[in-house]
């Protein structure tokens, strides 16, 4: 579903990703490991267009997205998750899901993805009126995933959905991303906790200085002593 070959991309004179190589297949949980600055974000904003790779390609469903304006990604149904939830403080829970889905036209189908995303996140429904500004960080983290998913994408970027997270939110959060993903959605997660991540991915990418150093399937990577004793607290 989505291909990048060779890519690196830069801000100002540094180097941010070397020579990056990966893939996503359709239906699958990917997901990035590595230290804070290792090019995770950077990756995940070069892919839904914030970032232009220099050189290197993206292909999502075989067309090339490289360089393409962050609009035209989500249209072609790829939608991003910020670290730092960015929702839009001012308005209420329903009105950034609606922003959510501006690019679309279909009022039936908008209807019904707003009806999911209350199912999925029940917490929304019952602060519908209120302004995101004044939302827990959890219930902030919410609204930033369902207005993703009011664009109805095929591909979901997610960038750190537990940071700052009490432990009991983030069981939630990854038993929603789950959810998500057998609802069809293919996922790239990026997450400090290599623990969970790997726990719910299909396979992952270790990300080291802006390369890819390793990958593979989750499972095996659980089971790796180098893995362990750099990003799985040795044990």
């Amino acid at each position: 579903m989505l291909k990048i070959e060779d890519i690196n991309v830069y801000y100002g004179n540094i180097q941010a990703l070397k020579g990056v190589t990966m893939e996503i297949n359709e239906g699958e949980i990917v997901t990035l490991i590595g230290a804070n600055g290792a090019g995770k974000s950077t990756l995940l904003k070069t892919i839904s267009g914030l970032l232009k790779p220099k050189q290197g390609k993206v292909l999502f469903e075989e067309g090339s997205i490289g360089g393409k304006a962050a609009q035209s990604i989500v249209k072609m149904g790829i939608s991003h998750v910020p670290e730092g939830r960015r929702v839009f403080a001012n308005m209420t829970v329903a009105e950034n899901l609606e922003l959510g889905a501006y690019l679309r036209k279909d009022k039936e189908g908008i209807k019904k993805d707003m009806e999911k995303v209350y199912e999925l996140f029940p917490r929304l429904l019952e602060r519908i009126k209120q302004q995101a500004g004044t939302l827990s960080g959890g219930e902030q983290q919410m609204l930033a995933m369902g207005r993703a998913l009011m664009a109805k994408p095929r591909l979901l970027l997610l960038d750190e959905p537990s940071m700052g997270l009490a432990p009991l939110l983030v069981k939630q959060i990854f038993n929603i991303i789950q959810e998500i993903s057998e609802a069809g959605t293919t996922i790239l997660l990026v997450e400090q906790n290599a623990n969970l991540a790997l726990s719910i991915a299909d396979r992952a990418y270790v990300v080291e200085t802006g390369r890819i150093v390793l990958s593979g399937n989750a499972d095996e990577l659980t089971s790796s002593e180098e893995i362990k004793m750099a990003y799985l607290g040795g044990h």
